[in-house]
Parts: structure tokens; C-alpha cells; sequence
């Protein structure tokens, strides 16, 4: 985007957006988590935990020790206990309804039981319901409930500055600890990056340099994790007005991508200029550039969309 915006010299750059919501829960005590707190996780698309894993006698820890896996695994337990609250719930109604109900007509319901059942099951095997797989038809019928296993969860795990050369390591051994679909892991020193973040972007490279860190910013890889959780990528628009990221599902449509920036170029589109954000940096913004060393194309209403695509809608209502 960035690069973008000083190629056009734009007026307004405005970027993707993840919108993070932060709830700090401590310790749920003996009656797990309260009802505002999942009514507020359920409606989120993902879950974020941030799992402490540095020592600093300064900042004391709830439960008094430092030990990340009893922290995941503890709030894993307590969210599976709310899915399966949830579940058996729904399963004594479903039962109390059937019984006044004419066998004929129990066919539908009986259908639901048995995919709750299924579902009951999994979390008692202690997996959630993120690793389940569902047909369209289920999925819709799920969508009134506030599930909270079946959000997709990055594990981010706040190390110390003493285990900064061995973050692929810890990111490995939790990855593998907690590996099932819809779960991704990254860690950081946040200590570290609340100092770099407050520098120049050329005195955070060097300093991450010094540290023997890569230059990319784990709150960067962090981004991409969640970005790729969700099934989203970005497609850019660009010109002297406005640079400007656009939001949408992995694949998606040119007409959908047209649709995420107004409804009418989804309903009118012809076709679609595109070209790669590299191609368009390269050649300065120029189209008649684009277009003399072949590196814009003319895609049509199949087109599918690719992460970095800058994209021109043609359409006529």
C-alpha cells in the first residue's frame, strides 16, 4: 500500500482493517467463564489468546506460576464446557418437544439431535468444533448458536527476552501441541515490540537486527495468521485520489470484488483490468506501460481474485 501511494502520490491511503477487541479474563474461578464474556466472544469471527510464557517477578500471574500449557489448555477446557453447555441445553429441549410431537413429523428434528449428538461427542473426545467438518445445509442451521469452539484461534504466546532466539522453536512446539484445523500459532516479545514501535521504522529494522531477529515484525506475521484463519485476502485499488485495500474471502469473484467496493459495479461489470502490485510499482503507475510489457490483463465475470491484485472495474448499469 505504502509503495503504492508513493507511486501515485495519492491524497488518502486507507488500509485492510482487523478490528481486535480485547478482553482480559485473569483466572474464571469455579464458575468458569460469565455470560456477558461469551456472549461478547461468540460474536466475534476469531479468537486471539495471548498466553504468557516470560517470568518477571513485577508482574504477578493469577495463579502465582508461569506455565503457558496449563493456560492454554485450561482455557481451551473452559470454552469446550461452554460449547457443551450449550449443546446438552439444546438436546433436553430438543427431547422435551419430540416427545408431545407425532412420530410422522419428528424426522427433521431427529436429523438435528443426531448432529448435535455428533458434535456433543467430539468435544468430549477434547477437540473443538473447529475441526469438525459440516455440510452447507448444518452450517446454516448452526448459525444460531453461539459456538464458541468453532472460531477459528490464533495462539499467540508472549515470550521473554531470553527466549528471543527461539521463537521458531516455541512456535513449533505449541504448533504441534495444539495443531488441528482453525488454529495457527505465532510468538512474540510483546515487551520488545511496544519498544519498537515507538521508533522510526529504520531504527526498528536495525534494532531487530542487532537482536538477531528477521526484520519483519511478528505483529506483521500475526496479521497474515489471522488474515489466513478467516480465509481473507486483500485487493487494492489505486489511483491519484485514493489507495485503498479491500477486504474479501479467498475466492472470491471479480463481480464479488466489485460488489465489497459498491453494489452497482457488481451488478453492471463488463470486466476487470488487473494487474499484480509489483507490476504497477514497477512501471510507476503507468497503464500504457502495463499494458507494453504484458502485465495487464483483461479478466472476465470467472475470474478469480489473487492477495495483491489491483484491480480496475469496468461496468455499465
Amino acid at each position: 500500500m505504502d509503495a503504492l501511494s508513493e507511486v501515485y502520490k495519492t491524497k488518502k491511503t486507507t488500509y485492510a482493517e482487523i478490528r481486535w477487541v480485547d478482553y482480559p479474563v485473569g483466572g474464571f474461578g469455579n464458575e468458569g467463564p460469565g455470560a456477558q464474556f461469551v456472549a461478547e466472544i461468540a460474536k466475534m469471527d476469531a479468537i486471539v489468546h495471548v498466553v504468557r510464557a516470560f517470568v518477571d517477578d513485577s508482574v504477578p500471574h493469577p495463579d502465582e506460576t508461569i506455565d503457558a500449557h496449563r493456560d492454554v489448555e485450561a482455557m481451551n477446557l473452559e470454552l469446550t464446557f461452554v460449547d457443551l453447555g450449550l449443546i446438552e441445553r439444546r438436546l433436553s429441549r430438543l427431547d422435551q418437544e419430540m416427545r408431545s410431537m407425532p412420530a410422522a413429523q419428528r424426522g427433521e428434528m431427529e436429523r438435528h439431535k443426531e448432529l448435535l449428538q455428533r458434535m456433543q461427542a467430539h468435544l468430549e473426545g477434547g477437540q473443538g468444533l473447529r475441526a469438525m467438518t459440516f455440510t452447507e445445509v448444518e452450517n446454516k442451521e448452526l448459525r444460531a448458536y453461539q459456538l464458541i469452539t468453532r472460531l477459528p484461534m490464533l495462539l499467540i504466546v508472549n515470550i521473554g527476552e531470553i527466549d528471543l532466539g527461539r521463537v521458531a522453536e516455541i512456535e513449533a512446539e505449541f504448533g504441534a501441541r495444539y495443531a488441528e484445523p482453525g488454529v495457527d500459532v505465532a510468538a512474540l516479545c510483546a515487551k520488545i515490540e511496544a519498544e519498537l514501535a515507538q521508533m522510526e521504522p529504520e531504527d526498528a529494522v536495525a534494532f531487530r537486527t542487532d537482536l538477531g531477529l528477521p526484520p519483519e515484525s511478528p505483529l506483521d506475521r500475526a496479521i497474515v495468521a489471522a488474515y489466513e484463519l478467516l480465509g481473507l485476502q486483500s485487493f487494492l485499488t489505486a489511483g491519484d485520489d485514493e489507495c485503498r485495500a479491500w477486504t474479501v474471502p479467498v475466492g472470491a469473484t471479480a463481480p464479488e470484488a466489485a460488489g465489497r467496493i459498491h453494489s452497482d459495479l457488481e451488478k453492471g461489470f463488463i470486466r476487470a483490468e488487473v494487474a499484480t502490485w509489483q507490476d504497477v510499482v514497477a512501471a510507476k503507475g503507468s497503464a500504457a506501460e502495463l499494458k507494453k510489457a504484458g502485465k495487464l490483463r483483461t479478466e472476465g465475470k470467472a475470474y478469480v481474485v489473487h492477495d495483491g491484485d489491483v484491480i480496475n472495474i469496468l461496468f455499465n448499469l
